[in-house]
């Protein structure tokens, strides 16, 4: 008899403990968010969720209101919607908010790399030494040699000014990453005295090679992210995720010219603080994903929406044309290509309206942030309520603020020249008459704020300008839509295109 009702303890407390992982007894307290666990247990909105979070969130909205709390796997998460309050929570202390919680679950599950304690500190003081400042005027230099030897090296060959035809998106996509590759982990060393043309061969072919398998990779990111991989691509992604820990790995990397500082200084600072090389060899792909896996989306976005606005892109070419004339050079018929450096980089202010314009649309992160302890949040309406401790509460921008009409009018055309007043200062935007700090978060925002901003904008504007100096450009079908987007990658950064476009382009001179 007292072993029955032994067993039937367990089993009752085993069922209750069940029912409790799946949240069936979690209920709102005072000054919570409303809750929404939705039909399913455990689950809740997890299918919805990662199928359309856009539409997801919009849906929550305007059922809940600005702040509400959802399941979504097992894990309630605070969805906070409302602009006022993105200040507070990106600037609240690691001990009540935590971005490193769910970046670490992230980052071992797409990576393979576990970090240290030391990581984040490492990569935001190496960032801040080689990806701003004097050491990103370097690191621009190094990325415009790139792009001469993918882009520019075959312009003086004195061919005809034949249009090419290519695929815009794979096109922009594919330079942009090799050179910002080639001029962060280095390149192929001359294998003797004058074979520089050889090395710079190599280069080109096995940057495209590199490309060509971390397409392959991208396309599954989401997905894998999601941690909804099938059986098959969940063996693909492995597979992938092998090549690239060693193609990327430290014993080659080193063996590379040119390496930029802010490679080699993260390598060496793991190895000082005892990360084994293999570790090491992941920290590089998750480098080269966090460095290129949005520049050329960004890039192909940015370019066609130019060429979808002939107005834009009159004015932004005309802009970059006029900076190379003001720094001693100029495209012209038997003109060397323009050698373009930071500072003209920074003296262009349409482009840079246009690139933040593409920004709002099209990149859409979601910041995640861990409750570690019970933090109260005051909305705008005044209202105070109470994010408990082990849920996560995480911010939507794209919805929020880069596409809310009451802060960008017409929020779903683009307008190059929308946040930059004609003084060339940048505009000051406002919702209810009130002033906003954030009104566009492409990079994200507060300690969590991406370190390599400035180096990917420098990298995504160098293209365009040396694609609007040295090409004439045009749509194959000019009358054709703009893409949707692809809605499985809402929350990973810049949004990619469901399909391609075509284009042509050729020498100006």
């Amino acid at each position: 008899m007292v072993l029955w009702v032994i067993l039937l303890c367990a089993l009752v407390s085993s069922l209750l403990g069940g029912l409790y992982v799946l949240g069936v007894f979690r209920r709102r307290r005072p000054n919570e968010p409303p809750l929404d666990k939705g039909t399913v247990p455990w689950l809740g909105y997890l299918l919805e969720f990662q199928k359309d979070t856009s539409e997801f969130l919009k849906r929550m909205q305007r059922k809940h209101g600005d702040v509400f709390t959802v399941l979504i796997g097992g894990r309630y998460f605070t969805f906070v919607m409302d602009p006022f309050c993105f200040g507070t929570i990106v600037k609240e202390s690691r001990s009540k908010l935590d971005f490193r919680t769910n970046a670490t679950e992230l980052v071992l599950r797409v990576f393979g790399y576990q970090p240290i304690e030391a990581t984040h500190s490492i990569v935001h003081a190496s960032s801040t030494k080689h990806l701003m400042g004097d050491g990103l005027t370097v690191l621009t230099q190094a990325t415009m040699e790139s792009f001469r030897k993918l882009l520019l090296f075959n312009l003086s060959s004195g061919e005809k000014r034949v249009w090419q035809e290519e695929n815009l998106f794979h096109y922009c996509y594919n330079i942009v990453f090799r050179a910002g590759y080639l001029a962060l982990y280095g390149t192929e060393p001359p294998q003797g005295a004058g074979n520089k043309e050889k090395s710079e061969e190599q280069d080109r072919l096995h940057s495209n090679q590199l490309f060509q398998e971390f397409r392959k990779y991208d396309r599954l990111f989401p997905r894998l992210a999601f941690g909804l991989l099938p059986p098959k691509d969940k063996r693909e992604a492995e597979r992938l995720k092998r090549h690239f820990w060693n193609m990327l790995s430290v014993k080659k990397v080193w063996q590379k010219d040119n390496i930029s500082g802010w490679i080699s200084d993260q390598d060496q600072l793991l190895a000082e603080n005892s990360v084994p090389e293999y570790m090491r060899d992941r920290f590089m792909f998750m480098l080269l994903w966090a460095s290129q896996g949005n520049t050329g989306p960004t890039a192909f976005w940015l370019l066609l929406y130019l060429l979808k606005h002939p107005e834009a892109l009159q004015a932004v070419r005309h802009e970059v044309d006029k900076v190379s004339r003001e720094s001693g050079q100029e495209v012209k018929a038997g003109s060397p290509p323009v050698t373009v450096t930071r500072d003209m980089l920074n003296q262009t202010p349409l482009l840079d309206s246009a690139l933040e314009e593409t920004l709002r649309l099209v990149a859409a992160p979601m910041l995640v942030r861990a409750v570690l302890e019970d933090t109260c949040l005051r909305t705008s309406s005044g209202t105070e309520l109470t994010l408990r401790k082990g849920d996560k509460v995480a911010l939507f921008p794209h919805i929020s603020v880069q596409m809310n009409p009451e802060i960008h009018e017409e929020p779903h055309e683009f307008k190059y020249d929308r946040f930059v007043n004609p003084d060339g200062t940048r505009k000051d935007f406002y919702s209810n008459g009130k002033k906003l700090k954030f009104v566009n978060m492409p990079w994200g925002a507060g300690v969590s704020i991406c370190p390599g901003r400035f180096f990917a904008t420098a990298e995504m504007k160098l293209f365009v300008f040396l694609m609007l100096s040295h090409f004439d450009l045009e749509l194959v079908h000019e009358e054709e839509e703009i893409p949707a987007i692809d809605i499985s990658r809402w929350g990973f950064g810049t949004m990619q295109p469901v399909r391609d476009v075509r284009f042509r382009y050729r020498p100006r001179f």
